[in-house]
């Protein structure tokens, strides 16, 4: 399955009642819609100084791994409804010993896509055999600098030169495995922009995949302070676009927010808000999906019976049709553009 082709076709509908109609489809004919986000381990090997774990008070809160029969049951209860699952989001999912275990999970429950983020750190080409015999379909790893310095500045603990050879490591990888998508994560802020035009002398031969360009935003207490976009804003056409159109070239899928979404919020309407409440699942030691589901007891069938999601569905289905001219949601997030 070619996700990020679904969700290029899916960001072309523009009419919100139509997706919402969609998810009401699909909730009631028991189609997969859920996107799990997944942290079975609270920890992080590295201090990014653009991460909250570069934060001692805040790395105190931070901790606990979810144990394998918990696994077992969440699993049971909210797998068969997912379509996605994704491995690590805040944390770092390597530190977990039995992330094959998870992927297994994963597969055994059908979720069509599995995809682990990473900084790299304790990821080489043998542990990235046993992931991908599991059933792990892609890889995303994170950089936040093309060279030595900015790469290890930015990123405390990190090794260069361990990175620089998982980058090769993928050749072989993708000869063996050419289904396999390899991602790169790469978030932007003044000290590292300028470094993108030297992307295709790096990374030139590596088979990367999708390239995603974050904007630094501030997401908690980080080392890292400046959170000014301007200069990005300002070089977007003689560095980003310029990016874009190589990777265009080299087939490689560029996610990258518009130039005029640097200066403003993205305004969500109240419709993709609903549709992002009803099909993201964070799971993590702390918390399972809601404060109010106990994956002991629930289902994700019985949570929504219990909670009449379907005709709360609905209504906002109406309420949309009858006011079409309705105030939107501002919201912190990037409007991210899949070129």
């Amino acid at each position: 399955m070619n996700l990020y082709r679904l969700l290029k076709v899916f960001g072309k509908i523009r009419s919100r009642r139509v997706k919402l109609f969609a998810v009401l489809l699909m909730h009631i004919m028991h189609k997969r819609i859920l996107g799990i986000y997944i942290d079975p381990v609270l920890g992080c090997n590295y201090r990014c100084r653009m991460c909250y774990f570069s934060d001692g008070e805040k790395r105190k809160e931070l901790h606990g791994t979810i144990k394998d029969e918990d696994l077992s049951i969440i699993a049971n209860a909210l797998f068969h409804r997912a379509l996605k699952l994704q491995i690590g989001c805040g944390a770092e999912p390597t530190l977990n010993d039995n992330l094959p275990g998870l992927i297994n999970l994963g597969k055994k429950y059908g979720i069509l896509y599995i995809s682990l983020t990473t900084n790299g750190r304790l990821v080489n080409r043998e542990y990235l055999e046993r992931m991908i015999e599991s059933g792990l379909d892609e890889i995303t790893v994170s950089a936040h600098g093309i060279t030595k310095e900015t790469y290890e500045n930015l990123m405390t603990n990190g090794d260069y030169g361990h990175f620089i050879r998982l980058m090769n490591d993928f050749i072989a990888i993708k000869e063996k495995h050419p289904s396999f998508t390899v991602r790169l994560n790469y978030t932007m802020n003044e000290d590292n922009i300028e470094e993108l035009a030297l992307f295709r002398n790096i990374f030139g031969n590596i088979p990367i995949d999708i390239l995603q360009l974050r904007p630094i935003q501030k997401i908690g207490e980080s080392e890292y302070r400046n959170f000014n976009l301007e200069k990005i804003e300002r070089m977007y056409d003689s560095i980003i676009v310029p990016l874009v159109s190589y990777c265009r070239e080299r087939g490689i899928v560029c996610m990258v927010p518009e130039k005029n979404n640097f200066t403003i919020l993205e305004r969500q309407d109240n419709a993709n808000g609903i549709f992002e409440q009803l099909t993201y699942c964070y799971i993590s030691p702390k918390i399972c999906w809601r404060e109010d589901f106990d994956y002991n007891n629930d289902s994700y069938e019985s949570y929504c019976k219990r909670h009449n999601v379907g005709k709360y569905i609905l209504k906002e289905v109406f309420a949309i049709y009858g006011n079409k001219s309705k105030d939107k949601d501002r919201t912190i997030k990037m409007n991210y553009k899949i070129k």
